[in-house]
Parts: structure tokens; sequence; C-alpha cells
């Protein structure tokens, strides 16, 4: 038999909220025209003392008019690679209005050839993103001295 302290629990749930703040003008927002804005827009928000020391994985989020909404650190991992996590590259291109993204990832060993792995994820996220109605317009592969688009590849 229930007691009532049981029957009252299924209403104290945790409220959710979905919030996104920014203090950038949306005019000030830099405007994404190609691999090359976003390499360079990339190399300014890596921390030059750990590009080449270990993987990390980020997001760059957009707007309709391919204005950076932000960039969402999705995660650092080890040397040979990192998590990839592609609920919550979702969850937070939908908590910012996101209708694109622009996955990148460092390679610390300087080769800018993708993987195998690189390959699957891409197409994973691009294929969740098309559910969603949120485009995968590029995926970069960065070094200090250069990058690697599959947009440009046409492996995409």
């Amino acid at each position: 038999m229930e007691t009532k302290n049981t029957q009252q629990k299924w209403n104290q749930v945790a409220e959710i909220k979905l919030v996104y703040k920014t203090k950038v003008k949306a005019s000030e927002r830099p405007y994404i025209t190609s691999s090359k804005a976003v390499y360079n827009l990339a190399i300014q928000n890596w921390n030059p003392d750990t590009i080449e020391f270990f993987e990390q994985f980020k997001v760059l989020l957009l707007n309709q008019s391919n204005r950076v909404l932000g960039i969402y650190e999705m995660s650092s991992g080890g040397i040979t690679g990192t998590v990839v996590d592609i609920r919550m590259i979702f969850a937070a291109a939908i908590k910012a209005n996101a209708v694109a993204l622009i996955i990148m990832h460092n390679h610390p060993s300087g080769q800018l050839k993708a993987s195998e792995v690189d390959k699957q994820i891409t197409k994973k996220i691009k294929e969740a993103g098309q559910l969603l109605d949120i485009k995968l317009l590029d995926h970069l592969i960065i070094t200090p001295e250069n990058y690697y688009s599959f947009a440009d590849e046409g492996a995409l």
C-alpha cells in the first residue's frame, strides 16, 4: 500500500530552463564566410600552450546569417583523442537557438589527415543535425600552422 508521501513525490521534479545570454550585439558578431575565417577564429580562441599537447573538440554555433552565436568547448581529452557526445553538441545548439554549426578539433600530432573516427563522428553529427534542422556546415581539423576542411575537400 502506498503512503501519502510516496504518492506526492511524482510532482517533485527539477525545473528546466532554456536560457541563452549574450553581451555581444548582433552587428558585432563575427561573420563566417569561409573555412579560413573559421580557422582564424578558432586559432584566436584556442590556447596556444595546449594546441599541440592534447586534443580538444569545439563547436561554433551560428545564426541564420552565419553570424557566430558562440563557441562551445565540448571536450578536452588526451594526446590521441577526446570524447564527442552528440547529445551535448545539440543541447548547446538548441539552447543558443543556432540554425547551423561548425565542428572543429585539433590534432596535437600536427597531422591534418582525417581519421576514420573523425569521418564517422562527422557523419553522425550531420545526420543528427538533419533531424533537428540544424545544418553541419563544416568540420575543421586544426594545427597551429594550418587546417583541413571537410567541406572544402568534399568530404562532408
